[in-house]
């Protein structure tokens, strides 16, 4: 059934979800030596890589789908022969994206300055407030908002701090600090969506977000909801938005993460949009499941539209969180000798699920997705606030 499909499946993380997703299904998965390391092997639908490549020849806009943007360079160096290189730099690359969508927002502000040129960059030349993030870039790392410009001095070295701290942890094409992009601000309530362009470029909502932060200087990615509410209030919006992304960009079979904000007149502006995934980590598919009780993945390869009605039923008054557990402790993963996770789960009324990421490789303890009534939404509220350090022991 799903012969003329493949996915990438790369580090840093493959959800237990997400394995028994492709053995249920039986998902080609591309036979790449990551994929072996990841425990992908001896199984009968494989690929191996001279075949995947054939086989995207040979059939137009194939599905696939990337557990991780680590795998871009595998599509940009055996794929090139496609325009999905192409097509995938459009929106992995936030300049090119502004860009691309710039009919919709011509008087959107952005700039894009090189790192060296961070040093001489006139912050009196451009409107306050900012936004400054690496142009390719993932997981709001060296994000910062700038709101006067007494801060700027002060960032900038946090920015260079930031940057030798995760220059090794992924490739350039999914983190590359080597440019950055300053746009304006977009102000308003921030949403993130999983969807997928169909085989005619129609797009295909599988669930939507609500990313909550703790003050208006927060950028982390801490908390994110889904209901019956936030889906039901904007799936339409949201899906003429992605309408039109997809009329400029020209984009099938092709899966997306988009993070978008509404400001106070109703207007949708897009932060970003990453391409071949869902959200990262295994995150937000995988609570789509848990949640509403159907498979994101299975759907984008079978082409099938949720039936929201029926999976929205009995779901008043639900919120669906997905934690991200970033070390905001300000203690470095190296000397941290245990993080308390049944200590954290006490603190939840429903967890779903907790995977345990290597916190002294990456910087994060791991994901928490939980079940929580609207009247106890006190405990997210505890979470998004909470720098951690009570969950650690650390060597002094």
């Amino acid at each position: 059934m799903y012969s003329d499909t493949m996915i990438l499946v790369d580090k840093p993380y493959i959800s237990d979800f997400f394995r028994q997703t492709i053995t249920n299904n039986s998902f080609p998965v591309v036979q790449t030596r990551v994929a072996t390391e990841l425990g992908f092997h001896d199984m009968p639908y494989f690929l191996d890589e001279e075949q995947a490549i054939r086989q995207a020849r040979h059939a137009e806009n194939i599905p696939i789908y990337t557990t991780s943007e680590n795998s871009i360079g595998w599509i940009a160096k055996h794929l090139s022969f496609t325009d999905l290189p192409e097509k995938i730099d459009l929106f992995k690359n936030k300049a090119k994206f502004r860009t691309l969508i710039n009919p919709l927002y011509p008087d959107f502000f952005f700039q894009e300055v090189s790192l060296a040129g961070l040093d001489n960059f006139r912050i009196d030349e451009v409107p306050l407030p900012f936004v400054i993030k690496p142009s390719v870039g993932f997981f709001s790392m060296a994000v910062y908002k700038v709101t006067h410009a007494g801060q700027w001095g002060k960032i900038k070295e946090s920015i260079k701090e930031d940057i030798q701290s995760v220059q090794e942890l992924y490739p350039s094409e999914v983190m590359d600090t080597s440019t950055f992009i300053i746009e304006q601000c977009i102000e308003g309530d921030e949403f993130a969506i999983d969807a997928y362009y169909d085989a005619a470029g129609e797009p295909v909502i599988l669930n939507i977000y609500n990313h909550i932060f703790s003050t208006e200087t927060d950028v982390s990615d801490r908390v994110y909801i889904s209901s019956k509410q936030i889906i039901e209030e904007n799936i339409n919006q949201f899906r003429e938005f992605l309408c039109r992304v997809g009329e400029l960009s020209g984009v099938k079979n092709f899966p997306v993460h988009v993070e978008v904000r509404r400001d106070r007149s109703g207007l949708v502006n897009p932060i970003e949009i990453n391409p071949m995934r869902f959200g990262g980590w295994c995150t937000t598919a995988d609570l789509t499941w848990y949640a509403y009780g159907f498979n994101a993945y299975e759907y984008y390869f079978s082409q099938q539209r949720p039936d929201w009605p029926a999976f929205l039923k009995n779901k008043a008054g639900k919120l669906y969180a997905i934690i991200v557990l970033d070390n905001s402790t300000g203690v470095d993963g190296d000397r941290i000798t245990a993080f308390d996770y049944e200590g954290l789960l006490a603190k939840f009324d429903t967890p779903l699920d907790l995977r345990k990421i290597d916190y002294k490789r990456y910087p994060v303890f791991g994901f928490l997705f939980t079940e929580t009534k609207e009247e106890r939404f006190s405990e997210i509220q505890a979470i998004l606030t909470s720098d951690l350090r009570e969950y650690i022991t650390y060597i002094e």
